[in-house]
């Protein structure tokens, strides 16, 4: 009898995604640059046209462009499941655990990690770009680049997040994926009520749980089949595309960007969990690896969130009430890697512009970040946007250090790879560290590498 053949992992389909895009990427931009200098750019128009143009903008209207329309169709998809995700599974998650002082202690001891997190990234990653500043790497000198690349953003009080959480119109709340912070509340006020009136909302409950399923069933069919093909996609126009006039200048920035999101996933989250629960590090990164390496694909910790939920529950041992409630709210406040790249980029920014940066300036920066940072949308690109934020506080804002943001804007993308897995790999051991003290972890999952084996 034929032996029926094992099908290809989730885990080995996205790496082969990963650096087959990273191939195919650069062999086009170095296709891209040996036919423009041979004088031969039509050629490479016509390759651009059919496979990387975006045909959204005025100069793709007779463009294909289907790297660029698969991609765009994958995220817009994943992100069609955010908002209905993260207002069922944590309306459940609330009904669950809102007994006695539980959810209190959860609460609190969820946003005391984020916050730990936040600060010792902040303080590693600018002692680490103060120290290359130090030795003269981002001493550079940059060319002039047009500022309408530049995206800035009006003066606010990052408090008034606090004020937007809270929606006047459920309409407008979950109309659009920047407005988590309030599908969160909703989503925490209905959890609460159903908690109160069990008899009277059993019918919600389990249409809510209906709905959870089929939307599970939804994301699951797209991170299996779909995602591959889309971060393969994505990832080959992405380099493909690069612009390389100003990667010399910047190269700097890029590289201590990559190097340090690097090391502090492999350092603060396996340490901060063998601290606090003494569970192996090795373990925790062994499994948890594959959904830093989707983050990084996509470039969207909302994205990420539901293989970071099954990760969580199905390998780590986790909670699912605890994971509905943390990983949701992660999502929305925990950007630590955006307040690791907003104190890279603000050194590099104010030392290309001639901008002598002190420790406490870089002490200032990382307060003006972290409150930015917890009201940054779950989306790609906007943590780079609100580089804008940290400089405009500290008062840089001339022209200099204006094209120095604009480059940093333009190739930011594989800094951005970097950072995005500690959002997405912090949120999940700031779970197995909550789980772990409310006693509400499977140790026997979390040590059990079969785990792995299963699912991988």
């Amino acid at each position: 009898m034929k032996k029926e053949r094992k099908a290809m992992s989730i885990v080995r389909k996205m790496l082969i995604s990963v650096l087959a895009g990273f191939v195919v990427g650069f062999l086009c931009l170095f296709l891209k640059i040996q036919l423009i200098n041979s004088g031969k750019s039509q050629i490479w128009e016509i390759i651009n046209q059919i496979f990387f143009q975006d045909i959204t903008v005025k100069e793709g209207i007779n463009g294909i462009g289907i790297f660029f329309i698969i991609g765009n169709i994958f995220m817009s998809a994943l992100q069609l499941g955010i908002v209905p995700l993260v207002l069922v599974s944590l309306s459940l998650a609330m009904c669950s655990i809102a007994q006695g002082n539980k959810l209190g202690k959860i609460a609190g001891k969820t946003i005391l990690c984020f916050v730990i997190f936040y600060f010792v990234g902040a303080a590693l990653a600018g002692t680490i770009a103060y120290t290359v500043k130090s030795y003269g790497l981002f001493n550079v000198s940059i060319p002039a680049v047009s500022l309408e690349n530049s995206v800035t953003m009006e003066p606010y009080n990052p408090l008034t997040v606090i004020i937007n959480a809270v929606p006047n119109n459920l309409a407008s709340a979950f109309s659009s994926n920047n407005q988590i912070l309030s599908v969160v509340v909703v989503a925490i006020v209905i959890g609460l009520c159903m908690q109160k009136i069990p008899e009277k909302t059993k019918s919600l409950r389990e249409f809510l749980q209906a709905v959870y399923d089929i939307i599970q069933l939804y994301l699951d069919f797209l991170i299996n089949k779909i995602a591959p093909v889309a971060i393969f996609c994505m990832i080959a126009r992405t380099f493909a595309i690069y612009g390389v006039e100003y990667l010399r200048p910047i190269a700097a920035f890029v590289i201590t960007g990559v190097l340090t999101g690097i090391f502090l996933v492999l350092t603060i989250y396996p340490i901060g969990i063998f601290i606090t629960t003494g569970l192996s590090p090795w373990k925790f990164m062994k499994k948890i690896w594959k959904v830093g390496l989707f983050a990084a694909a996509t470039n969207s910790s909302a994205a990420t969130l539901p293989l970071n939920i099954r990760t969580c529950t199905e390998e780590l041992g986790c909670s699912k009430e605890i994971t509905s409630f943390v990983l949701p709210t992660g999502m929305t406040i925990n950007m630590n890697g955006t307040t690791v790249m907003h104190m890279i980029a603000t050194t590099f920014i104010a030392t290309s512009a001639g901008i002598d940066i002190t420790p406490s300036q870089l002490v200032m920066a990382a307060l003006i970040s972290v409150t930015t940072a917890m009201g940054c949308p779950a989306i790609p690109v906007a943590g780079t946007t609100m580089i804008f934020a940290v400089l405009s506080g500290l008062g840089f804002t001339s022209d200099a250090c204006m094209i120095g943001y604009a480059l940093v804007l333009a190739m930011n993308y594989p800094v951005g790879m970097a950072v995005i897995t500690m959002n997405v790999v912090g949120d999940a051991a700031t779970n197995v560290i909550v789980c772990a003290q409310e006693g509400e972890l499977d140790r026997d999952i979390f040590n059990d590498n079969l785990r792995i084996a299963e699912n991988n």
